[in-house]
């Protein structure tokens, strides 16, 4: 088995004597029918708080948020460290304000660089310096190590997680379920 993962201090563990989503889809069932997909919805939102404070708490060390993190990790995945800003925005499903605050605060923290496309004249280029590939290098361990915040799951759990998911995200349209088999295992 493996060990269980400790929450860092300060992100968030209330101790209530009940289950809050519980007790809340039990009123909703009287007041409103079904209750089903709210409980299903405010316990994800509830995990990504819980996911994403964990994620945070072990990037710190790093100067890292998860979202810079995933940032440069694109990068390092990249075939040549670099990447057009729209790109990375595309990559990880953020609007392109996001791509730039994310980039400039890498860039300011000297583990990206901004280039000038030389494919498209007006575009940026985001690449990774060598300083940020050793912050991957260390903050991956630290979040390896803690197994992502998620050690309270088994593999197989983790896999059923992600085809539940999975599905969600395709019917978003986040991607093309026939394109995306036969692009698997693909780079960056």
């Amino acid at each position: 088995m493996r060990p269980r993962y400790r929450s860092p201090v300060g992100t968030g563990q209330l101790n209530l004597p009940f289950d809050p989503i519980e007790r809340a889809a039990s009123t909703w069932r009287v007041h409103f029918g079904p209750s089903s997909a709210m409980a299903a919805v405010t316990s994800i939102m509830r995990a990504h708080q819980i996911l994403l404070s964990q994620l945070d708490t072990l990037l710190k060390p790093h100067d890292l948020t998860f979202a810079r993190y995933e940032a440069l990790v694109l990068l390092t995945f990249s075939r040549t460290g670099a990447l057009p800003l729209s790109r990375i925005g595309e990559r990880l499903m953020v609007h392109p304000t996001s791509v730039t605050n994310t980039v400039g605060r890498l860039e300011r923290a000297g583990l990206v660089r901004r280039l000038p496309n030389p494919r498209d004249g007006r575009g940026v280029l985001a690449e990774i310096t060598d300083r940020g590939r050793e912050v991957v290098r260390l903050a991956t361990a630290d979040l390896m190590e803690a197994d992502f915040a998620m050690s309270a799951y088994g593999e197989e759990e983790l896999g059923q997680m992600f085809e539940l998911f999975r599905t969600l995200r395709v019917a978003a349209g986040d991607f093309s379920v026939d394109g995306d088999a036969s692009r698997r295992g693909s780079s960056a």
